[in-house]
């Protein structure tokens, strides 16, 4: 798109899959940062098209007032509070009601990050913030997410590839060094979230979902070489090639690939002495 050129709204509304409401409520926060314009009886246009414009934009709404979750969610990754919390505590910490409380504590449950327990008490599940839980992450994914592949059903939502595969191509369009840790982290989560939703088996698909959001919501954003990142890019397209040729077994191989050099600064070395994965036949 460039400047001028018309948003509509039913268009956003499928992309996303949502109703036209909250697409309208995120118009309103991009017209309030110089984003978009808005015409009476039209509707909203784009402002801006100029890639660094659109790349400072981006950062602006990174950037944009934490939310009492987030701020829970950040102290709890600096081991400011601990384990086990109760609502009053929280509210005491942060100056702020029960209710509000309450509300983030829900918001970081349905991330997988915060569980209620008996009485009023919340527990905060293992943050993906260490190398050793980063470790345990990636060995739990290297073990489901091929074999989600390869499960009998799995079946490729062909809209929802085609807007992933759009969006990550845009994302490789960037001038160097100039896609977002946090932005790619994003795209990389929707990626491995499409593939367990594709999963026909309906444990490995929840588990795999609940991992992500725990994942997307905890893990801190690490340096990692702007190379590393369009590689990842290209391994996904690459993935999702095989996935849309039907060629499962294919796919879960690049998987494993993928995930193994996900941990490494020199991929061109990540697959030595890697055994062939074990596959059995397709149902």
């Amino acid at each position: 798109m460039k400047a001028g050129d018309h948003l509509p709204e039913k268009l956003f509304s499928d992309s996303c899959g949502v109703s036209r409401t909250p697409i309208r409520a995120a118009f309103r926060v991009l017209e309030e940062n110089n984003i978009l314009y808005r015409r009476e009886e039209e509707g909203y246009f784009l402002a801006i098209s100029e890639s660094d414009e659109l790349l400072r934009a981006a950062q602006t709404l990174e950037g944009m007032g934490q939310t009492l979750a987030d701020r829970i969610l950040s102290d709890r990754a600096e081991r400011r509070i601990g384990d086990v919390q109760s609502v009053s505590a929280l509210a005491r910490k942060y100056n702020a009601s029960r209710h509000s409380v309450l509300f983030a504590l829900k918001i970081l449950s349905q991330d997988g990050v915060a569980t209620q327990l008996p009485g009023r008490s919340w527990a905060f599940q293992p943050m993906l913030d260490s190398p050793k839980a980063m470790d345990e992450s990636l060995a739990f994914r290297l073990i489901l997410e091929p074999q989600a592949i390869l499960a009998p059903g799995f079946a490729v939502d062909s809209k929802k590839a085609g807007i992933l595969r759009g969006r990550m191509e845009d994302f490789l369009s960037i001038r160097e060094g100039r896609i977002t840790a946090a932005g790619f982290t994003r795209l990389d989560t929707e990626f491995h979230c499409f593939i367990a939703e594709c999963s026909a088996n309906r444990f490995a698909r929840g588990t795999l979902l609940a991992h992500h959001r725990l994942r997307r919501a905890t893990q801190k954003d690490t340096s990692v070489p702007d190379f590393r990142l369009r590689q990842s890019l290209e391994e996904h397209l690459g993935i999702l090639d095989s996935l849309e040729q039907n060629q499962f077994d294919i796919a879960a191989d690049q998987m494993v690939l993928h995930l193994r050099r996900s941990r490494t600064r020199r991929p061109e070395a990540a697959n030595r002495g890697i055994p062939p994965l074990i596959r059995r036949p397709r149902a």
